[in-house]
């Protein structure tokens, strides 16, 4: 059962955000982002900024005082590579997908988070692809550069909403995700977040605490599929998701948890 975020947030958690989560996301931010910086300069891979960039998404749930549950990991393609699509409901949406994913990827993402210090940086010396939705000359090379990614094995990660969701509910699902598992011939795998929407909406600056969830679906295989089926596949991919957000049974999961700072009302 997912906690309802109260409106007003009690104060403790408005006092605890402003002295101590605030502080350490940007101490775990600043230090992991420099890192990550000074190894881009010799880790052509990727391979140990992906683990740095996995130790500050870790860092970043501790910090919110929240814990993380996995369910579903045995549908995770582990030899090939796939486009993973999810809901979007939080900033704190990235770091749930970097702890959960145990390998290394890239994320089609809004271009202005390539603005944000530390954030940005480490977006921009790892490869990570940046999509510009007001030029539509820009998001079709983006496209064609994540196709190029999957073509070469390397797994790709998409929010098909294309923003976060303003109130918690999913909504409609842009195509690409479903256009680049298909031209890739790769498999697209539905995954649901739960419980972030509650921890830091949009338009919200403290946090509320809570176990927050992440259940991966079956993958949905592509191959012999055609860009005219891309819609189709939207619709099922969406499908898909919802059905994750509203599980009727919790059974066969498999866990990762991280630790919590005091999570007091």
């Amino acid at each position: 059962m997912i906690r309802r975020r109260p409106n007003p947030l009690p104060w403790v958690c408005r006092w605890r955000t402003n002295l101590i989560q605030k502080p350490l996301f940007g101490l775990i931010t600043a230090s992991c982002g420099t890192v990550a910086l000074l190894l881009s300069l010799v880790d052509k891979k990727g391979n140990a900024q992906h683990g740095v960039a996995r130790m500050w998404a870790r860092g970043c749930i501790w910090a919110s005082g929240s814990k993380l549950r996995v369910i579903g990991a045995e549908n995770l393609p582990r030899k090939s590579a796939a486009v993973y699509a999810s809901n979007h409901t939080s900033y704190m949406d990235t770091p749930v997908i970097f702890t959960a994913l145990p390998f290394q990827f890239r994320i089609l993402a809004r271009q202005d988070l390539w603005s944000i210090p530390f954030i940005g940086w480490y977006l921009n010396r790892s490869g990570q692809m940046p999509v510009d939705t007001v030029n539509p000359r820009a998001s079709l090379s983006s496209l064609g550069a994540a196709a190029k990614a999957l073509r070469s094995g390397m797994p790709l990660f998409v929010f098909p909403e294309g923003r976060r969701t303003p109130d918690g509910d999913l909504g409609p699902f842009l195509s690409g995700a479903a256009y680049l598992a298909i031209r890739a011939q790769v498999p697209l795998v539905p995954i649901a977040l739960s419980g972030v929407y509650e921890l830091l909406p949009i338009h919200t600056h403290h946090f509320y605490p809570g176990e927050l969830t992440l259940r991966i679906g079956p993958p949905m295989e592509t191959a012999g599929m055609t860009v005219r089926q891309t819609d189709e596949l939207t619709a099922r991919l969406r499908s898909a998701v919802e059905s994750l957000r509203h599980p009727s049974s919790m059974n066969g999961s498999s866990r990762v948890e991280v630790g919590a700072v005091g999570t007091g009302d």
